[in-house]
């Protein structure tokens, strides 16, 4: 069975679910399966493993087998190398921005490069979810069997997630996902989007916030500071480029996605994944799903 599947949640989910990634894989016994390079992309996510985990390498070089059936994924700083077993199914929730705070009541920050055993999260209820996903090799069912543990999980979820300032810098997580390039000035005054672009005061503004308590807000929202968030979806955005367009050089993907120049796309390189842009697009073109013609775009 080999799955690569990327799809919208139900349109009543969109509010809390960016889209659902589904990845299966075989490879044969004798094969020695490929490192994923896991890049830090600008989300919060909640994962399963129906058919067993993989082992987690950190920057440190650490490394342990995920024995668990279902992750939650904090926001991510830096790679992480996976290494998954020959016969294996990855069905992975990406949440909207502020989603996965508003759904648990745990502030982001508390997450922030942390991967932890859903079941110690969502227990008991994500035990059933995770006997009945081991039960099937339809993608299709995993995916309804997955929304309704998520309609389960906003009936219950807590009163005060509504807040009117936690709306806002949802709103402004969405922005900055959408447009990580305009984090730079902007004119005092100007009106939302902004087309000269967004400071932090701006943007503090725009949530009726002040900026120390803006600032404060979007880090326990999303896990990181609003700056670091940009810059995280804009390296996000580069790699899916150069995946898209494998002969685009570096300097025009730098151009294209905003950077001043090459050096500064080389210097988020070097600070998320500790490779060059080419060193990283290397590594990158022999993950797992490569071998099945397949890239992420």
């Amino acid at each position: 069975m080999n799955i690569f599947d990327y799809r919208l949640p139900s349109p009543a989910l969109q509010d809390y679910v960016r889209q659902y990634q589904i990845v299966g894989l075989s490879f044969a016994p004798s094969v020695v399966v490929p490192i994923k390079p896991y890049w830090p992309r600008p989300e919060n996510c909640l994962g399963f493993y129906p058919r067993g985990g993989d082992v987690v390498e950190r920057p440190n070089g650490t490394a342990q087998k995920w024995p668990t059936r279902s992750v939650v994924v904090g926001q991510q700083t830096s790679l992480v190398n996976r290494q998954p077993p020959n016969e294996f199914v990855y069905f992975q929730v990406v949440f909207q921005p502020g989603a996965l705070s508003r759904l648990t009541g745990i502030p982001a920050h508390e997450l922030t490069n942390v991967l932890e055993d859903g079941e110690a999260i969502f227990s008991p209820e994500i035990r059933l979810v995770n006997e009945r996903l081991s039960s099937t090799d339809d993608h299709l069912e995993m995916i309804d069997i997955v929304e309704r543990f998520l309609y389960y999980l906003i009936r219950k979820q807590l009163p005060h997630s509504f807040r009117t300032d936690r709306q806002s810098i949802d709103k402004v997580g969405q922005y900055l996902l959408q447009n990580p390039s305009r984090f730079g000035l902007a004119r005092p005054g100007q009106a939302w989007p902004g087309p000269g672009g967004a400071s932090l005061d701006w943007l503090a503004e725009q949530a009726c916030l002040s900026p120390k308590q803006f600032y404060n807000l979007f880090t326990q929202r999303m896990g990181i500071s609003p700056k670091l968030y940009a810059r995280i979806a804009r390296f996000d955005q580069s790699v899916k480029l150069k995946n898209a367009q494998p002969t685009k050089d570096w300097l025009s993907i730098a151009l294209e996605l905003g950077y001043h120049d090459y050096q500064h796309l080389v210097r988020d390189y070097k600070e998320f994944t500790h490779l060059t842009p080419t060193l990283f697009n290397q590594r990158e073109s022999h993950a797992p799903e490569r071998s099945f013609g397949k890239a992420e775009i």
